[in-house]
Order: C-alpha cells, then structure tokens, then sequence
C-alpha cells in the first residue's frame, strides 16, 4: 500500500472547519446570545445581585428537564440552578426555537463544542452550574439540550414569560 498524504487544500479546509467552529463554540455566530448588557430575542444577561428568584433545574438521561415548564414576569432577572444526575453530558441552551434549532444543526456537525454564552450551560456527569439572565420580553423562551440526539429524545422545555 501506499502512504496517504495530506494536501495543503485538505490541510486549508481542516483549518477553517476548526477556526470557524472555535468562532461558533465562543458564541461569534450569527443569532448568538450577546454577552454583557446585549438584548437578544429572549432578553439578555443578568445581574448575579439583581436575582429575584432562583430556580432548580435537573437534567436526566431519560431525556428530560425537571422542571419543563417554568413561568417567570418580565423584567425579572433569574438565577438557573442546573444539576445534571445522568450519567451522560447534558446541556440548557436558552433560544427562540429558530436559535435552538440551527444550533442543534452545528451541533450534529461539532458534537464536541464548547460553549462560552451566558444563555448555554453544559455539564458532565453529576455537575452543577448556573445561568443567569434577565428577561426582558413577553412571550416563550424555549430551552433544550442539543447534544445530539438528546434534543429528538424529547430534551426541551419552555419558559412562559408574563407581564410585570
């Protein structure tokens, strides 16, 4: 046989997959959560000391968030608890349901990406973290883990947000 040798256009494609998924993995794409005072579509960072209310989140490798469905009053800034009990990585990714759903795109693509958005948490086996975000507008937040195939399993929830 043969030795295979790379290309330099291989080695070109291979760079820019890697730079373009570290730039996604950072939160520099396109729809992404904003960091600092930045308003999205589901509201936007919260203040650690403006906290009204602090809420318990757990992940399951049944696929499931306990709880689901969650209502909070506009304006509120919440503290998110999340506590993975499976066995397996989970993660809570705030979104409309068009963010959700191009992001559990890039992840079928880049399974391994790490998040760095303070709407998007992902935890191994048996830890513990926290998003804190203000929201901002009425309407539906939605949260899911995109890990892949979590998201199919039935991985969702969603977050009523009510009028002051």
């Amino acid at each position: 046989m043969k030795p295979k040798y790379i290309t330099s256009r291989q080695i070109f494609v291979l760079v820019a997959l890697t730079l373009s998924a570290s730039a996604f993995a950072a939160g520099k794409h396109a729809g992404g959560h904003g960091h600092a005072d930045e308003e999205t579509a589901i509201g936007k960072p919260g203040v650690a000391s403006k906290v009204t209310q602090t809420i318990n989140v757990d992940m399951t490798d049944n696929m499931r968030y306990t709880p689901s469905s969650i209502q909070v009053k506009q304006g509120e800034t919440v503290r998110f608890v999340v506590k993975n009990q499976g066995k397996v990585k989970h993660e809570l990714s705030l979104g409309t349901q068009k963010e959700l759903l191009e992001h559990l795109e890039q992840m079928k693509k880049f399974p391994d990406m790490e998040h760095d958005e303070p709407g998007k948490v992902t935890l191994s086996p048996g830890q513990q973290g926290e998003i804190v975000w203000q929201f901002t507008k009425t309407g539906t937040v939605n949260f899911a883990c995109l890990m892949p195939g979590h998201y199919e399993a039935g991985m969702k929830g969603a977050i009523k947000v009510g009028k002051k």
